[in-house]
């Protein structure tokens, strides 16, 4: 990188200079009151993500049969359109009032009201009610979070099940809002049999959007995953299109939930961000949403009344936090490096933009040659992961060695052409936020515009070469 000239940083955009974006946050948990919103507005709207998923909290809202106290999720719906943010709801999830099991749950999670007809009546009652207090601010909106796993539907996974589920709660949103769009699935993996099994009901002919969910410290499988997903849907509805509603990583080794265990750093966090969500991006899904803004209880398996039981912390957040004796996040919410990381990535793909092809070369027999700043080898384009991106008046090549963030921090150069009808040419760093123009003893461009780009740096993470005015 110490070959390259440094032009500038990125200039982060907030929520409200933004009209469009695929880029989105989720705002969770806020049903179960874990965390203080108040505190975490307006650092969310300086990311620049536009998508905020938030849940609608049954249990939470209606504490007396037929009685609904919205003022909780009123203000959370206003303080976020206020500042620019495009709320997104999952409707969720049961309600003690109905359930037995419920009562036994912390937040009568994963309690579906399907069971009996007094359940049935009341959540279509409960969508209704929420759908039509919210038409105008909310036009989107997902059936429940996660039903392929036990977690989420306590007495036992059932696609159909939940397929039925999805087509009764659709109806009763479109009868109220028609307008509105219906996100099913939720599922927290690539799970064909259930998905498949969930379409079969007819689910299909009622939603608009798949949404999946997805944990990993490799990024490599997005790309399969939206594909199969893509296929699956063509059978039943070619129409629906693909949402990517969760991913993230923690940024501690001592955290629960998805990828606990691991190794985890700050950095390996951001890096797992950034290179994630471009991923996303390079797919095609419509939008895709990181887990989460903040850092706070994973509150899944917790037992009513029993705080140890749910005292189980996650560092998802790109603002951290510290806890108190029952599990709320408090004290001074901080920026992560994945805060900065998901700025600038929500900076440079706002607005308008399409994944593309853009012509790239590379010769076998070049790589016989010592790269001279690494005393060793250029890498081939075929180990590694690249793709394109069009905006008006420009494009972008991206690129990085997909190498296990785990165990490795790595920096290398590799050597191609690449055609583009466009003249400037600069590289951005999306992780740090650097933009870069390019000396010519890296970067030679001929008559006809063909670039030939000689050990041009490359790194673990995502780097934009970027024609015209991609990245202004």
């Amino acid at each position: 990188m110490e070959r390259l000239i440094k032009k500038g940083k990125i200039i982060p955009k907030r929520a409200d200079e933004i009209k469009n974006s695929k880029l989105g946050i989720g705002f969770e948990k806020l049903d179960r009151d874990v965390f203080d919103p108040e505190k975490a507005y307006d650092k969310l709207s300086e990311i620049g993500v536009k998508w905020v998923r938030i849940q609608s909290g049954w249990q939470r809202t209606e504490k007396e049969k037929g009685i609904y106290d919205f003022e909780w999720l009123d203000k959370i719906v206003d303080n976020l359109i206020e500042r620019g943010l495009r709320p997104w709801m999952c409707l969720c999830y049961g309600n003690e009032l109905y359930d037995d099991l419920a009562k036994t749950v912390f937040g009568a999670v994963g309690c579906p009201p399907i069971y009996t007809q007094e359940q049935k009546d009341a959540w279509k009652n409960y969508v209704k009610t929420v759908v039509k207090r919210y038409k105008g601010k909310i036009d989107h909106y997902e059936i429940w979070n996660e039903p392929d796993g036990v977690h989420c539907w306590k007495k036992g996974v059932n696609a159909k099940e939940y397929g039925e589920f999805a087509i009764d709660t659709a109806k009763a949103i479109k009868e109220t809002d028609s307008d509105a769009k219906i996100i099913g699935g939720a599922v927290y993996g690539l799970n064909l049999n259930f998905i498949n099994k969930a379409f079969s009901t007819g689910m299909g002919d009622y939603i608009d959007y798949l949404s999946y969910h997805s944990y990993t410290h490799d990024e490599t499988p997005v790309f399969n995953w939206v594909n199969s997903l893509n296929a699956i849907i063509a059978r039943y509805n070619p129409k629906i299109k693909v949402i990517q509603g969760e991913s993230g990583a923690q940024s501690k080794s001592n955290g629960n939930g998805a990828l606990k265990k691991g190794a985890w750093t700050d950095e390996k966090q951001a890096k797992q961000l950034t290179r994630h969500i471009v991923a996303d991006l390079m797919s095609g899904v419509y939008f895709t949403s990181y887990f989460s803004c903040m850092d706070m209880i994973e509150a899944l398996k917790g037992e009513k009344g029993k705080v140890a039981t749910y005292l189980d912390y996650g560092y998802f957040g790109v603002l951290g936090a510290e806890f108190d004796e029952n599990g709320r996040s408090v004290g001074t919410y901080y920026r992560k490096p994945s805060f900065y990381a998901l700025q600038n990535i929500a900076s440079v793909f706002s607005e308008e933009f399409e994944p593309c092809c853009i012509p790239m070369e590379y010769w076998p027999d070049y790589y016989t040659e010592l790269s001279p700043g690494i005393f060793d080898y250029d890498l081939k384009p075929n180990n590694i992961i690249f793709g394109g991106f069009s905006k008006e008046n420009s494009e972008a090549f991206v690129y990085w060695y997909p190498s296990n963030i785990m165990t490795t921090s790595y920096e290398g150069t590799i050597t191609m052409k690449l055609s583009s009808k466009y003249e400037k040419v600069q590289l951005v760093d999306l992780m740090e936020g650097t933009i870069y123009d390019i000396p010519e003893s890296i970067l030679t461009i001929d008559e006809e515009g063909v670039c030939f780009f000689k050990n041009l740096p490359i790194k673990d993470t995502p780097m934009l070469i970027t024609f015209g005015e991609f990245v202004k």
